[in-house]
């Protein structure tokens, strides 16, 4: 694979990708004016530069601080010695660069209001690990993953399609935000033994292992759990139900204890969970109204 395509950490996209089909699927019917694709697209762009903006930094500032020197997941860039320290910085720069071009072209469509958010998503996805005290180090990077990409990323698709907040979009935003999040704990859980000798204090590193898997339960239990309440709006939303199958084996392997490299196998299996439970909601909320 393209050395740039893995620094890009694929299996973490579809927590940018699944928030805007959720958000916009959210909006149909709430629009007089119905669906504007070209905006769709924008936000799809904006989630993703922004994700890819953030995995960037993450290799970046990782590397020079020598984070990533003892690791089990996938190699990363810097530390992995596949491109340079000022060659991250410089991608990193890029996909900010892609991520301002498209939230300005919505902001001019839609409303100032939309560069407030682009950069704090922007400020949030760089001191995630960036600056003297990142709050990824301390242990609030799950709080970030939900509230950018669950609430901010859902709502903000709907806003941009209706240009107004609805229920239905906040409500949607909680699933989509706890799945985001559980791909995250187990990232961490994976990390514990590397991220406690180098002195980051994720919440995983916090809780310890056991803990760490029941709150990774907790968050896909929630998930689901969250259905029946958004169905009330709109009753098709509980076609996400479809996807507990799919939960199935990251569950298992989870609560039969695996460490290490099967945790890698665990983060995609998260991952798909995530882009299943994603579109089947999208088509419920959609074709409820």
């Amino acid at each position: 694979m393209n050395r740039w395509v893995a620094g890009a950490r694929p299996r973490t996209l579809p927590a940018a990708v699944v928030p805007v089909v959720v958000g916009t699927a959210a909006a149909v019917g709430e629009s007089a004016s119905g669906i504007s694709w070209w905006r769709a697209v924008a936000a799809m762009v904006v989630a993703l530069a922004i994700q890819i903006f953030t995995n960037y930094q993450n290799d970046y500032a990782d590397g020079v601080r020598g984070t990533d020197e003892r690791r089990v997941g996938p190699v990363r860039l810097v530390a992995g010695g596949l491109a340079t320290a000022d060659q991250v910085r410089m991608a990193t720069l890029v996909a900010g660069l892609v991520a301002a071009a498209a939230g300005l072209t919505l902001a001019f469509a839609v409303g100032p209001e939309l560069l407030v958010v682009g950069a704090a998503s922007l400020a949030a996805g760089y001191f995630y690990t960036g600056g003297p005290k990142p709050y990824g180090y301390a242990g609030f990077g799950e709080v970030f993953v939900f509230v950018f990409f669950g609430v901010v990323a859902t709502v903000g698709s709907a806003y941009v399609q209706c240009e107004r907040l609805t229920g239905i979009a906040v409500g949607a935003a909680v699933p989509v935000g706890l799945l985001a999040t559980a791909l995250l704990v187990v990232n961490n859980l994976r990390d514990i033994p590397t991220d406690a000798l180098s002195g980051k204090r994720t919440v995983a590193v916090r809780l310890g292992d056991g803990p760490t898997r029941v709150l990774y339960t907790a968050l896909i239990a929630g998930a689901f759990a969250a259905l029946p309440l958004l169905a009330l709006r709109r009753p098709w939303a509980l076609l996400a139900l479809l996807a507990l199958p799919v939960a199935a084996l990251p569950f298992r392997r989870i609560a039969a204890g695996t460490t290490g490299a099967g945790l890698v196998a665990v983060l995609a299996e998260t991952s798909r969970l995530q882009l299943v439970f994603g579109a089947l909601l999208a088509i419920g909320l959609a074709v409820s109204v």
